[in-house]
């Protein structure tokens, strides 16, 4: 049962890995809405993430966490920089209300997840306390 609750843990780790590196890319936007010729950057993990867990891929049993079964091993967001077209003059794609409201989307996942780490935790608590008795 264990196994299973560090596994969640690892996919959640994974995730909040990469909502931190989509804040950071946000706010690199957003610092950078007056700056000439910038073109913003975004951070895709979600699908890739999914896939990488994907019920239709082969799943191995391990017994070492260095067995290359592990489907997060190789797991890693996707960084794009958006070269699209502007509409502004100076050439930057930024567009400040629609990074804010991604900011405001990423935080509130960000929150949820962190929850989730918690209430893992809180499982692991539970079964280590009961397992004493």
């Amino acid at each position: 049962m264990l196994n299973k609750l560090y596994s969640n843990i690892n996919f959640l780790q994974k995730a909040l890995n990469g909502l931190s590196l989509r804040h950071e890319a946000i706010s690199n936007n957003i610092a950078n809405v007056n700056t000439p010729d910038y073109k913003k950057v975004e951070v895709e993990f979600e699908k890739h993430l999914k896939d990488s867990l994907d019920e239709k891929s082969v799943q191995l049993i391990t017994t070492n966490n260095k067995h290359i079964s592990n489907p997060l091993r190789n797991f890693s967001p996707l960084i794009k920089r958006d070269k699209s077209t502007s509409t502004r003059k100076d050439g930057n794609n930024v567009n400040i209300d629609v990074e804010m409201a991604n900011l405001a989307k990423n935080t509130i996942m960000y929150n949820a997840i962190i929850r989730q780490v918690s209430d893992e935790f809180n499982k692991i608590k539970t079964v280590l306390r009961e397992g004493g008795k």
